[in-house]
């Protein structure tokens, strides 16, 4: 291709960036690859001031959306985004909250407006590559489901079109690494949430994984990484996440794993690189 090689990654909420795709987004970056973030949600019903949750005392939406933001402007220059999209829409909040059923929730915008949109961005900087969600993995977040499917659906119409994106990834991560995580945290004296997995839950991570074509090695830029998820600290102050041990942290996170959807491109699976096959 001839054409300035890009990277479009569509997340959630701010933060998602980080977590899923920080590495990926930091090594293409400093490859010169052009990125781009878009990000759907202002991430409303996030952590307030000191951890408040949503309909406590204490806890503004507008506030909240702000600070992340502004939090998400500052992970990105750690990352090197070249550029980043805000949708705008309003967090839908948790499966479980009933705010999920609120009309201006993400979730509940129809879902060809937002692929139009995304769509359109796709037009704008012609991503060879697109990185979106799994809408079948075990995390149902309604706006991750959401996301995931308007990626999906305008990376594909806008494939049929124009060739572009050449390639289509979905996160994807590796249950044995979250495991790993607990148990060190465990050993060192530090407490980790107990998620309650059900079985139909744990079944989905099991097929997630074997569906895992691509990993990306990424400890190179895993400083950048880790900078990035820091940045988002109203989130994450006080966290399971800042006890990791160092060793345990590159075993884990020294890699982001994706399943191909679709390519274009002459490259066989399993990948090393987003890009094989394009340069």
């Amino acid at each position: 291709m001839t054409e300035l090689l890009t990277l479009m990654a569509v997340h959630a909420h701010p933060d998602d960036e980080a977590s899923s795709t920080g590495g990926v987004l930091a090594k293409y970056s400093e490859e010169g690859i052009r990125t781009v973030v878009v990000t759907c949600t202002n991430g409303e019903f996030g952590d307030g001031p000191s951890g408040v949750k949503p309909g406590e005392d204490g806890h503004d939406t507008s506030d909240v959306a702000q600070t992340r933001l502004a939090e998400l402007r500052e992970s990105c220059k750690h990352l090197g985004v070249s550029d980043l999209e805000l949708l705008g829409y309003h967090d839908s909040g948790m499966p479980d909250w009933d705010y999920h059923k609120n009309p201006d929730a993400f979730c509940n915008v129809p879902l060809d407006q937002v692929t139009s949109r995304i769509g359109a961005l796709i037009e704008k900087y012609r991503p060879a590559v697109v990185i979106g969600y799994d809408p079948d993995g075990a995390y149902q977040h309604p706006d991750h489901v959401h996301a995931a499917r308007a990626a999906l659906d305008a990376s594909v119409s806008a494939a049929e079109v124009s060739g572009i994106p050449v390639k289509y990834y979905m996160s994807a991560m590796r249950r044995s690494g979250w495991q790993k995580i607990a148990d060190a945290i465990r050993a060192a004296g530090g407490e980790v949430p107990e998620w309650e997995i059900t079985e139909e839950e744990a079944r989905a991570m099991q097929e997630q994984e074997a569906r895992i074509t691509t990993t990306i090695d990424i400890r190179p830029v895993l400083d950048r990484k880790r900078a990035a998820l820091l940045t988002h600290a109203s989130q994450i102050a006080d966290s399971w996440f800042t006890k990791i041990p160092p060793e345990v942290g590159e075993e884990v996170f020294g890699q982001e794993t994706f399943i191909r959807v679709f390519s274009k491109a002459q490259a066989s699976v399993p990948e090393t690189d987003l890009f094989a096959g394009l340069r």
